[in-house]
């Protein structure tokens, strides 16, 4: 069970962003005092993933609140995923999801699931800015100091089936944005360009076998 605390100035936003957590089985909401400094409400509830929503707030303050989450990843709501929040926001440790305020109810679980299981979720509108911060490589190199989970290999070898998305998700219970997060980590660590050459790899590197 992954539990999550919603921080949110206005109590209409925070209701509408609790609302979404709590109508998923696999997340449990957390609460504190809305009077407690956030700092103090993450290290005493201890929460798995931290929904911190800006809404006119400066993003330096409000990031540097959370320099020491006590574990919790973060996930950042903001008007507009804009380069200078996109930089801010990736260049602090915990944060680990960029969305818009108007994200809606499943993108919001999605980025929650996926950065509890340890990976980072951009909405298309913050890859764009990201996108920008450096020339896009011609292919990324792999991470030798990431190997695959348990569970991407898992997924690795369903890729090798020749499954899709979807049925990847039914198989392991999760949604299709969370079963996307798992390929595209596998495919950024082996530094393959696309799913038939991860499939390569991981047969050459013992990960597969068919």
């Amino acid at each position: 069970m992954i539990t999550v605390l919603v921080a949110a100035r206005r109590p209409a936003t925070r209701a509408r962003l609790e609302g979404a957590v709590g109508g998923s089985r696999a997340l449990r909401l957390v609460s504190g005092p809305a009077s407690a400094p956030l700092a103090a409400q993450v290290h005493a509830l201890r929460p798995d993933v931290v929904l911190l929503e800006l809404e006119g707030e400066p993003v330096e303050p409000a990031l540097a609140e959370m320099a020491d989450p006590a574990g919790a990843a973060l996930v950042v709501l903001a008007d507009a995923p804009r380069r200078l929040l996109v930089d801010l926001a990736m260049d602090r440790g915990p944060v680990r999801a960029v969305l818009p305020r108007d994200a809606t109810a499943g993108e919001l679980l999605a980025a929650i699931e996926a950065v509890a299981a340890g990976l980072v979720a951009l909405h298309p509108d913050a890859l764009g800015a990201l996108r920008s911060r450096a020339p896009r490589p011609a292919r990324a190199a792999p991470d030798a100091d990431q190997p695959l989970t348990a569970r991407e290999i898992e997924v690795l070898g369903m890729l090798a089936e020749g499954l899709g998305n979807k049925i990847i998700a039914a198989r392991l219970g999760i949604s299709t944005h969370t079963a996307k997060f798992h390929v595209a980590s596998i495919l950024a660590k082996l530094g393959a360009g696309g799913r038939t050459e991860a499939v390569t790899i991981g047969m050459r590197r013992g990960l597969v076998v068919i």
